[in-house]
C-alpha cells in the first residue's frame, strides 16, 4: 500500500496482494478521519478453510507490535466518530484525537468525554481481539458499563448469553455477567475489530432481543466491509426484530477476493537459538491489586481447574464507570518501568489485552506491544505481508490450545514483558519460552496480577 494518504482513493478500486496468485481488490466509501489508509492494516493469508485472507490490523496491538497509546487512542476515536453519528455534529474532540494520533509526544487525550446526557450504552466488546478495543471505547464514556465475551469456562457462573462466530477457528462466546446489566431498555453497543459480513453481530443481537428485548444496538468496528448484501441482511434484521441498528466504523468500503485460494500448512519460524538464557524474572502485581480480584475459577479445555481469580479491572464480569480507576496501574506501571533493561516489548495473553496495554502505555518510550492470539496465519517474510515471522507454542492457561505470536525478530528486543491476567509456573511457560529464546532478549519478565 503506497502513497494512500489522501482522500484520492475513495471509491477506486484498490488491487492489494496477499499470497502468491492471491490478491484483494477493494473499494474505500468512507474514512471519516481521513486516516492513512497504510496506516490501518496489512493483508495476510489464514490458515483456516472457513476464510483464506485476513486483514491483519495495525491499530489493535494484536498480531503487528504497536505503539500501547496508538491502541487505546483507537477506541477513543471510534468513540468520537460514534458521537458524531449521534448527534449529527462534528465532535469537539476530533481535532485533539487527530493530533494525538499524528504526535505520539504529545499528552494522551484520554479523558471521557461522551456525557450521559448523550449515551448511557451498554458496552459489549468481542473476544478474543477486540477486548482492549471495546474497552478503551467504553474509557470514552462518562457513564457507561461494559463487559466482553469470553471462551473461557467460568465453574461458579452460567453465562447469560452464548452465541457462534461461524468464521472463526474458535466459535463459542460466552457472556458472564448479573442479569441486572442487561434487563433495561439501554442501548447496546457492540464492538469489534472489523465487520466482514456483521454475522456475528447479528447472532448475538438475535440472542440479547430473544432474552431482554429493546429498541436500539449500534456496531462499531474499525473496519466496516460488509457487501450489499450483508447490510441488507442487517436492516432485514432491524425490521423482523422492530429494532434500530446503526453502524460505526473509522473505514468502511467493500472488497472482492481475487485468485485461486490455497491450502496452507501451519508454520512456525525457524530462528537460531540463542546459546545463552534470558534472565527470567517472576513480577507479582498482587499488592496493587488486592481488593480487584473476583474469587472465581475456571475449568481449560485440557480438564486442569485453575483456581486463581480473575482481575475485576478486565470487565469480564461486567464493570461501571464508577468502578475504573488507573491508580493501581500508573502505580504499578512505574515499578515496572524500573526493570526495563532497553528497548522492549509488552505481550499480552489472549483475551488479557486492556490492562496490559495501559500498564504498557505508562511504562516509557523504545517500547512497542502486541498480543499472543489463537489465530493460526501463514508466514511469509515479503515486505507488505501482515506475518512475517510466526511462533507457535500451546497456551500457558490452557496447553490443549495452540497459541501464536507474529512479527518479532531475532536482537529487535532488549527485554520482554509477558503479561497475565493469573500465575501460571515454570511448567506451563516452558513450550512459550522456548519459542522466545529464538528472539535472544536480555531479560524476560512474567507479569501476573492474581496468584492467590
Amino acid at each position: 500500500m503506497r502513497d494512500l494518504h489522501t482522500l484520492t482513493y475513495l471509491n477506486k478500486k484498490i488491487s492489494l496482494p496477499i499470497i502468491h496468485n492471491l490478491r484483494i481488490d477493494i473499494t474505500i466509501e468512507e474514512n471519516p478521519f481521513n486516516l492513512p489508509l497504510e496506516d490501518f492494516f496489512k493483508m495476510a493469508a489464514r490458515i483456516n478453510k472457513k476464510r483464506a485472507f485476513l486483514f491483519v490490523s495495525k491499530l489493535l496491538g494484536k498480531h503487528l507490535p504497536i505503539e500501547p497509546k496508538k491502541g487505546l487512542l483507537t477506541g477513543f476515536m471510534l468513540a468520537a466518530r460514534y458521537e458524531e453519528i449521534v448527534t449529527g455534529i462534528i465532535t469537539p474532540q476530533r481535532e485533539a484525537l487527530i493530533a494525538n494520533y499524528s504526535d505520539s509526544s504529545l499528552p494522551f487525550f484520554d479523558k471521557p468525554f461522551i456525557s450521559s446526557k448523550k449515551a448511557n450504552p451498554i458496552i459489549i466488546g468481542f473476544a478474543e481481539t477486540a477486548t482492549a478495543l471495546g474497552h478503551s471505547f467504553f474509557r470514552a464514556f462518562e457513564h457507561a458499563t461494559f463487559f466482553h465475551t469470553t471462551r473461557e469456562n467460568a465453574n461458579e457462573l452460567v453465562p447469560i448469553i452464548s452465541f457462534e462466530e461461524e468464521h472463526s477457528h474458535a466459535t463459542s462466546h460466552r457472556c458472564y455477567v448479573e442479569e441486572g446489566i442487561l434487563a433495561n431498555d439501554k442501548e447496546i453497543i457492540l464492538v469489534d475489530d472489523e465487520l466482514t459480513t456483521g454475522r456475528t453481530a447479528i447472532n448475538i443481537i438475535r440472542d440479547i432481543q430473544r432474552n431482554y428485548p429493546r429498541d436500539k444496538y449500534t456496531v462499531v468496528s474499525i473496519l466496516d466491509w460488509r457487501s450489499e448484501e450483508w447490510q441488507h441482511e442487517m436492516k432485514s434484521l432491524e425490521q423482523e426484530l422492530q429494532i434500530t441498528i446503526q453502524v460505526v466504523s473509522l473505514l468502511k468500503g467493500s472488497f472482492d477476493l481475487v485468485g485461486k485460494e490455497i491450502n496452507l500448512v501451519s508454520q512456525t519460524e525457524i530462528l537460531e537459538r540463542n546459546t545463552e538464557e534470558p534472565l527470567l524474572e517472576y513480577i507479582s502485581l498482587e499488592n496493587y491489586v488486592k481488593e480487584r480480584v473476583i474469587p472465581i475459577t475456571s475449568t481449560c479445555l485440557a480438564g486442569s481447574r485453575n483456581e486463581y481469580g480473575y482481575l475485576k479491572d478486565t470487565g469480564r464480569f461486567g464493570i461501571c464507570t464508577e468502578e475504573v480507576t488507573d491508580t493501581w496501574i500508573r502505580q504499578a506501571a512505574s515499578e515496572l518501568e524500573k526493570k526495563r533493561v532497553g528497548t522492549t516489548l509488552c505481550i499480552g495473553t489472549g483475551e488479557f489485552m486492556y490492562i496490559p496495554m495501559k500498564l504498557a502505555s505508562f511504562m516509557g518510550g523504545n517500547l512497542h506491544f502486541q498480543s499472543t492470539t489463537r489465530s493460526p496465519i501463514y508466514p511469509n517474510d515479503e515486505e507488505e505481508y501482515g506475518a512475517k515471522n510466526a511462533f507457535c507454542f500451546s497456551n500457558p492457561e490452557d496447553l490443549d490450545i495452540a497459541n501464536y505470536l507474529y512479527n518479532i525478530k531475532a536482537k529487535q528486543y532488549d527485554d520482554i514483558f509477558l503479561f497475565f491476567e493469573r500465575k501460571v509456573n515454570m511448567e506451563q511457560l516452558k513450550d512459550l519460552l522456548s519459542e522466545l529464546k529464538a528472539v535472544q532478549a536480555k531479560k524476560i519478565n512474567i507479569v501476573y496480577c492474581s496468584g492467590r
